[in-house]
């Protein structure tokens, strides 16, 4: 007679950690278990379907053809158990697990962190993982559970929603404004010193903006980390052109030309549309959208309404 193949949820929970993160070492930190429990259950699955779902690589697993269409019926099974669990279950503790979040490096340091606290207090059993990389993380390689970007995802199977409006101008420290002569109008902007991204290792195109202060502006310091431009700026090396929630902490900071150059940009939080019902990507995605809400004047400044 021939067996049925046999495998638990226990298995499938081993399968989406190593298809969500292509390492068994980083599958086994996030299951709290060894390295070589995740070999053998992932060993003991494929054997039990009579599939390969995983190509082994000297880089880690990558899914199979197979592999990538059994994700789908594992994370349906995985939202309908976790709506079990929340069905059966009252308070936070049926809303456990990790969240992996991806987020631009602003957002990150200078909101996201100073918020941490309050979601920590009311969700204990959520554990969150924050990337702040400068690249887009890839919600259809599992490389992330959640994505804050500036350019929404034009098509494919995600949630999408708008965090907020945020508005940028340009700064400069009041010691280098105080050593220069006044800036009176955008066509005095080129002659004087600016800080910003590294043209060619901008990720996303909201951050491409010195064209849209004036075209001929070309900046004499350069790096992919804000933080470093704004540092930069306060130590006097030039004109940054900065977020106001973050340039507007630092009262050292002067905006140049403030009723002229103003730029909007758009926060947007996405995820696959299947995590959408899953309990902890739900739990972060309405924190965060109510921790921006209730923060409003901090990304708008003087701008108080969003405009859709």
């Amino acid at each position: 007679m021939k067996r049925t193949p046999h495998f638990t949820w226990d298995d499938l929970q081993f399968f989406l950690a190593v298809a969500r993160t292509g390492q068994l070492s980083t599958a086994a930190r996030q299951l709290r278990t060894s390295h070589a429990t995740v070999s053998r259950r992932i060993d003991r699955l494929e054997f039990a379907l009579k599939v390969k779902l995983f190509e082994r690589n000297p880089r880690g697993y990558m899914l199979t053809g197979m592999g990538q269409r059994f994700v789908d019926t594992a994370e349906r099974m995985e939202q309908e158990t976790e709506r079990l669990r929340t069905d059966l279950s009252t308070g936070s503790a049926a809303q456990g697990g990790v969240v992996r979040i991806s987020a631009p490096e602003g957002f990150s340091n200078f909101f996201f962190t100073g918020v941490l606290p309050e979601f920590t207090a009311k969700h204990p059993n959520i554990s969150l993982e924050l990337i702040t990389i400068q690249q887009i993380m890839s919600l259809s390689r599992k490389e992330a559970d959640i994505v804050v970007v500036l350019d929404p995802p034009k098509a494919g199977p995600y949630f999408t929603e708008k965090l907020t409006d945020y508005h940028l101008q340009v700064y400069g420290s009041r010691d280098y404004l105080t050593r220069h002569p006044p800036i009176e109008s955008r066509d005095d902007l080129p002659d004087f010193t600016f800080i910003g991204y590294i043209e060619d290792m901008i990720f996303a195109p909201g951050l491409d903006y010195l064209d849209d202060v004036h075209p001929r502006i070309r900046p004499q310091f350069q790096s992919s980390s804000i933080f470093a431009q704004l540092t930069a700026t306060k130590n006097g090396q030039g004109l940054c052109v900065l977020p106001f929630f973050i340039a507007g902490k630092h009262p050292d900071l002067q905006v140049v030309l403030p009723h002229e150059v103003d730029l909007r940009r758009h926060y947007w939080i996405t995820c696959h549309r299947d995590l959408r019902q899953s309990p902890r990507v739900r739990t972060v995605i309405d924190f965060l959208a109510e921790a921006v809400r209730k923060n409003a004047p901090a990304f708008l400044g003087p701008w108080r309404k969003t405009e859709n």
